[in-house]
Parts: C-alpha cells; sequence; structure tokens
C-alpha cells in the first residue's frame, strides 16, 4: 500500500513540474510577443527564493479571489514580482527583511496592483508603459487560467491548490522577470 501511495505522490509531482513548465513557457511567450521581454526569463535565486516568504500570505489572500476573480488571483503575483525584483535592486538589506503586506494598496489586496505600478514602480497608471505591464499581465493570467481548466482537476481538490501554487509561483517569476528587464538587466555569454 505504501509503495502504491509513493508511485502515485511520485507521478502528481511529475505533473506539476510538467504544468508549471508548460505555465512558464505560455507566459514567457506572452511576455515576449507583448514586448516585455525578450524570450528569456531573467531571474535571481534571491528574488526566487523570496517566493517561499510571500508565498503562504498571498495564497491566503488569491484563494479567496478566485471563484469571482480568477484572473485577479493569479496576475497579482506578477506585480508583486514586479515589486520584489525593484526592491532587490534598490536596496538588498530592505529586500531581506521586507513584509508581504507592505505590497498592500489602500484596500489591501485588492489595490496592489495599483499600489505597485503608482506607489513603488513610480509609473503613472495611465502612462504606456503601466498600461503595456497591465495588459500583458492581464493576458498571462487569462491564459494560466485556460491551461488550469484544460486540466479539468476537480475544484477544491489538494490537486488544485498545488496546481494554483505552481500557476502565482509562476507569474511571480515572470513580473521579477519583467522588472528585471526594465531595470537593465540581461543575460550574457560569459
Amino acid at each position: 500500500m505504501l509503495r502504491l501511495f509513493f508511485i502515485f505522490f511520485m507521478e502528481q509531482v511529475q505533473f506539476l513540474d510538467i504544468f508549471e513548465e508548460n505555465v512558464l513557457q505560455q507566459l514567457l511567450r506572452i511576455t515576449t510577443s507583448g514586448g516585455l521581454l525578450d524570450g528569456q526569463l531573467l531571474a535571481s535565486e534571491d528574488i526566487d527564493f523570496r517566493w517561499n516568504d510571500f508565498a503562504p500570505e498571498y495564497m491566503a489572500d488569491a484563494i479567496k479571489e478566485i471563484a469571482q476573480y480568477p484572473t485577479v488571483s493569479i496576475a497579482w503575483a506578477g506585480y508583486l514580482g514586479l515589486a520584489i525584483a525593484d526592491v532587490w535592486d534598490t536596496d538588498f538589506d530592505v529586500f531581506t527583511q521586507i513584509s508581504y503586506d507592505s505590497f498592500y494598496g489602500f484596500q489591501g489586496f485588492d489595490d496592489m496592483d495599483e499600489h505597485i505600478i503608482r506607489d513603488l514602480l513610480c509609473l503613472s497608471l495611465d502612462s504606456a508603459e503601466a498600461k503595456q505591464i497591465e495588459c500583458v499581465l492581464r493576458q498571462c493570467a487569462q491564459c494560466a487560467v485556460s491551461l488550469i481548466h484544460r486540466e479539468q482537476i476537480e475544484p477544491q481538490s489538494p490537486l488544485a491548490f498545488h496546481v494554483f501554487a505552481r500557476t502565482v509561483k509562476s507569474m511571480y517569476r515572470v513580473g521579477a522577470a519583467i522588472q528585471l528587464k526594465r531595470l537593465g538587466y540581461s543575460f550574457e555569454k560569459l
């Protein structure tokens, strides 16, 4: 019986790994065609690691929004990635200490996107760049929702939770990559 459970568990992990990679590749395709990335996922282990700190609180906020606002529950992770990458570049000491709720807007989670764009990245909400980011992140979130639905996973199941968690982690990483590119980072051959 234990052996069967182990096999089932390994199959689930393999499915989740493949699903996450597919989501990441689709998001990379959308952000590249939207002009925000160049076909490469810029990343930093420091930034990726901070997701582990913020994920429990983010998930608690986002799960409440899934039923009514599925794209918001996914897209806001991209905005969080933008903000974290910006803080990482600006002040590493602050980066290591900053709390998740620092990224809330006046209405908490609900206006996190506007707070990050306007107050942290210092972009006018009406600017072409802010609108481009919003449009592309919305397209990414819509694509991610579609990919989740395509899997026909039982809602509110443990697998559904893990698929959602992998999806928002991918959005976070894409958001961070967008900001790293905005800041002038790129991959270079050594």
